[in-house]
């Protein structure tokens, strides 16, 4: 796809998205009153809220809002299958799980968090979760459809 194909096709995504981004705003933002902080991530089209300070540790993305508990999507993490033992697999990052996520948002807007949830919410058999894991590995496969 050529670069202004794809930009419409980023800007389009994240307006089908914005219901979803603001709720993970609003939730970034509230975690800023208990020293969370957030950066523009151009790579992963998304507002990151670093320090976010609730949650079992780890990250969520929310439309275009990636709200993590640690200090850099940079780190490193296992996939879903390896932590469930099903798979013997090599680290990811969280910056290419979560990123897998947002573009699941942008295609997906308001429909992701029902069809997430109904898929099995986050769980090794979310088939959401092992196309971000795909894609963490391979830098293919986000859609959680193929």
């Amino acid at each position: 796809m050529g670069a202004l194909p794809l930009a419409v096709a980023r800007l389009f995504g994240m307006a089908w998205t914005v219901p979803n981004t603001l709720i993970g705003l609003t939730a970034g933002l509230a975690g800023i009153l208990f020293g969370a902080h957030a950066h523009v991530r151009p790579r992963e089209c998304a507002v990151v809220f670093h320090r976010f300070p609730w949650g079992p540790g780890g990250a969520i993305t929310l439309g275009n809002t990636i709200l993590h508990t640690g200090d850099t999507l940079d780190s490193e993490c296992v996939t879903y299958a390896h932590r469930a033992g099903h798979a013997h697999e090599p680290s990811i990052t969280y910056a290419d799980h979560e990123r897998a996520h947002v573009f699941q948002y942008m295609a997906l807007g308001p429909l992701f968090l029902p069809l997430y949830l109904a898929c099995g919410g986050v769980s090794v058999r979310n088939r959401f979760e092992r196309a971000a894991d795909r894609y963490a590995l391979t830098g293919r496969g986000w859609w959680p459809w193929s």
